[in-house]
């Protein structure tokens, strides 16, 4: 199967056609899925990334690709940083990891959303 052609943001596109793309709605439901994640004690954040690991292929050379990476590299980033933070929760500074990458995984779940809103990559 040939790859798809990169397809780069046009600043002068219609955006109603950016917002109704099918790729740019899933990642929409994956940030969610991640938001949603601090409540639902990670399982929607791990169905997000399983989300975009199915679905990579489908959005590669495309203005909606950065922000698959984005989201992939959260979870896992935020996973590890979680693991850490448990383990050392028995002394003071894993309530601190904990705490910081909560911080930091809102932080880019928000950056990526609104990024993804105006159809620019994020980062």
């Amino acid at each position: 199967m040939a790859d798809p052609e990169y397809i780069p943001v046009d600043e002068g596109a219609d955006e109603l056609s950016r917002k109704t793309d099918p790729a740019r709605n899933l990642a929409v439901v994956v940030y969610i899925l991640q938001g949603l994640s601090f409540f639902l004690g990670g399982i929607t954040g791990l169905a997000g990334v399983i989300i975009n690991y199915i679905k990579l292929d489908d959005v590669r050379s495309t203005w909606v690709e950065p922000h698959f990476r984005w989201q992939i590299r959260t979870f896992w980033i935020g996973l590890l940083w979680t693991v850490i933070g448990v383990v050392t929760s028995f002394i003071i500074i894993g309530w601190f990891i904990l705490i910081g990458i909560a911080i930091w995984v809102i932080y880019r779940i928000v950056k990526g959303a609104l990024a993804l809103n105006d159809g620019k990559a994020p980062g």
